[in-house]
C-alpha cells in the first residue's frame, strides 16, 4: 500500500477522535464541575466514563467509516456521516459551551435519529460497517435520555443555563 493511501485510511479512522478531542478542549472545560452541580436522572455514570465512551465510539465511527470508503461508498453515504458527526459535535457546543439546554435537548433527538440513518446506510454498504456503529445507537439513545433527564430535573434552575 502506498503512504499516501495509508495516510488518507488514517485519517478517515482518526478524524472523529481528533475532532472530538478540539470540540472537548473547546466547548467542554468546565463539564465535570457543571455535571457534578446538577440534578441527574437514574442511571446517570459517573463523569469520568464519558471521555473514555466516546473515545472508544470516536474510534469504532471512523473504522466503520474506513470500511465504507474502501468499499466505495457514494457521495450520499458519506454525506450522511459527516452530517451526524457535525450533530454530534454540535451537542457539546449547545449543552456546554452556551448553555443552550433546551436547543440541546431536542438536538440529541435529531442526533439519534442521524445515527440510526448512518448506521442504517453503512449498513447496506457492509453489514459489519453498520454493525460497529451499533454501540453508537445505543449510547446516543442513552445520552438523549440523560438529556431529557437532566433538562426535566434542572430547567427550573438558573445556574443549569446561566453561562
Amino acid at each position: 500500500m502506498k503512504f499516501s493511501k495509508a495516510l488518507k485510511y488514517a485519517s478517515i479512522i482518526s478524524a472523529p477522535l481528533i475532532g472530538g478531542r478540539i470540540i472537548g478542549k473547546y466547548a467542554v472545560q468546565n463539564a465535570r464541575k457543571d455535571y457534578k452541580k446538577n440534578v441527574k436522572p437514574p442511571l446517570s455514570p459517573p463523569g469520568y466514563v464519558f471521555p473514555i465512551v466516546w473515545s472508544i465510539l470516536y474510534l469504532s465511527m471512523g473504522v466503520a467509516h474506513f470500511i465504507v470508503v474502501k468499499n466505495r461508498a457514494n457521495k450520499t453515504v458519506n454525506g450522511i456521516y459527516y452530517s451526524q458527526l457535525g450533530l454530534n459535535y454540535l451537542w457539546s457546543i449547545l449543552y456546554f459551551k452556551y448553555k443552550l439546554r433546551g436547543a440541546a435537548l431536542i438536538e440529541s433527538y435529531i442526533l439519534f435519529s442521524s445515527v440510526i440513518l448512518t448506521a442504517t446506510q453503512f449498513y447496506k454498504v457492509k453489514k459489519s460497517a453498520g454493525l460497529l456503529l451499533l454501540p453508537y445507537v445505543c449510547w446516543t439513545a442513552f445520552a438523549a435520555y440523560l438529556t431529557t433527564g437532566n433538562w426535566t430535573l434542572n430547567k427550573d434552575n438558573p445556574r443549569y443555563t446561566e453561562k
